[in-house]
């Protein structure tokens, strides 16, 4: 089982990339750095691999929206170069909230745009000039579009690599299917293991299926809460303001993919509820009323022991990497948190 993280760099990213050059020699095998809608990922993920050696640097999400396809493989292949080879292309559609909301354009077709941006980066990271007519994307423009003056181009530097991993965030059924037939990776979010092959089960068994085989096994990444110790079990409450914001906040009635998926794992009431409170403003109510048993099931929080049973569940069910987030005060705590899963995981 491999061992990743998620970076919050809110009290400064010097400071946070000095913490990962430690937890890389703690055993970290990959870190993702977010984008949503703060600071991009992309300078920050060359400023990490300046100062990194071994750990993989993953993009936590790019969104499907926010850069052309070109652009899209032609900044991965930039960071694949700055970090020998060391990058992992994290896709997903995000929401209509941050798509429409702050970068303005339609949030639509997330699943055929995954796919023709998929097609369109490995051409470009396989130098070959590049030639796409979609049906969300024509490259080069048509004529009757522009200049008329557009012609099939490819890159100029030869990248690292002609295949840069891709993991897709995906939850929905056909996504999910889609991901097992494309991706090297796949990413859900709340991953409750016992719950995860009736949920999605019959999704990758369809796209893998259709899977090139030149592809490998299709890589989970699971991102699970982290503490452990026999003191632990407050940190819970911790993780349900979270979680309420999702099942709650992440989207209108009828249109929350997070609330979806609470209902798929059998918490339909709950999940009800959750939203209701939280569109209502009134988010510490929602909050608790977050199942205790929802939290335990999606986190690794508890004693030693408790916590070897859930890595092996979570092991079970077809996880490769353990993309935690650990509930530390400091960079020490987080830093012993890694190590002590490291041990649990070896």
């Amino acid at each position: 089982m491999r061992i990743g993280m998620g970076l919050n760099y809110s009290g400064g990213f010097a400071e946070t990339a000095a913490e990962v050059a430690d937890l890389e020699r703690a055993g970290l095998d990959i870190v993702f750095v977010p984008e949503a809608y703060s600071f991009d990922a992309v300078s920050q993920l060359g400023y990490l691999a300046a100062k990194t050696s071994r750990v993989e640097l993953a993009s936590g999400i790019f969104q499907l929206y926010t850069r052309t396809p070109s652009l899209t493989a032609m900044t991965a292949a930039g960071l694949d170069f700055v970090s020998d080879g060391r990058f992992v292309m994290g896709i997903g559609a995000s929401g209509p909230q941050v798509i429409e909301g702050f970068h303005g354009v339609p949030y639509d077709a997330p699943l055929g745009r995954t796919r023709e941006i998929v097609d369109i980066c490995r051409q470009v990271w396989r130098r070959e000039k590049v030639q796409h007519q979609g049906r969300y994307y024509q490259i080069p423009l048509p004529a009757d579009r522009g200049t008329g003056l557009g012609k099939p181009l490819k890159i100029i530097n030869q990248p690292v690599r002609e295949r840069i991993p891709i993991v897709i965030a995906s939850l929905g059924p056909k996504n999910v299917a889609m991901t097992a037939e494309i991706a090297e990776g796949w990413e859900p979010i709340f991953y409750y293991p016992e719950k995860a092959a009736e949920v999605w089960g019959d999704s990758l068994a369809k796209g893998k299926a259709k899977r090139d085989p030149s592809l490998g096994d299709l890589q989970i990444y699971t991102t699970p809460a982290l503490a452990i110790g026999e003191d632990v079990d407050h940190m819970l409450e911790w993780i349900k303001p979270h979680l309420a914001l999702y099942i709650g906040g992440m989207g209108a009635k009828g249109k929350n993919f997070y609330n979806d998926l609470a209902v798929r794992y059998g918490y339909a009431k709950e999940a009800e509820i959750i939203q209701d409170l939280y569109l209502a403003g009134k988010k510490q109510e929602a909050a608790a009323a977050v199942p205790d048993d929802l939290v335990r099931a999606v986190s690794l929080i508890g004693p030693e022991g408790y916590v070897r049973e859930r890595v092996a569940a979570f092991a079970e069910s077809g996880v490769t990497t353990l993309s935690v987030t650990p509930l530390a005060a400091d960079s020490a705590g987080r830093i012993r948190l890694i190590e002590q899963l490291r041990a649990i995981c070896d």
